[in-house]
């Protein structure tokens, strides 16, 4: 059962806003001034988020600005 889901989660393919696709461990920089549910600050356009992680969802990927471990969506981020 288990390579079985191995195979699934290698079908999800993660694109950033140009359809670029994005590996664990990419860099990333922000687009779009994002406001971080749960928090106060705001994640401004052009912030470069290192050493992504990927999720089970492709539009989802989760990355550290300003010291926090956030989920951003793929639709706002670029590949560097």
């Amino acid at each position: 059962a288990q390579a079985g889901a191995q195979d699934e989660s290698a079908m999800i393919i993660h694109k950033d806003s140009n359809g670029s696709t994005l590996s664990a461990g990419d860099t990333v920089t922000i687009i779009k001034d994002l406001n971080v549910k749960g928090t106060s600050f705001v994640a401004k356009r052009g912030t470069a988020v290192r050493g992504i992680s990927l999720t089970d969802n492709p539009e989802h990927i989760e990355g550290r600005v300003n010291g926090t471990r956030i989920v951003i969506l793929t639709c706002y981020v670029k590949k560097s």
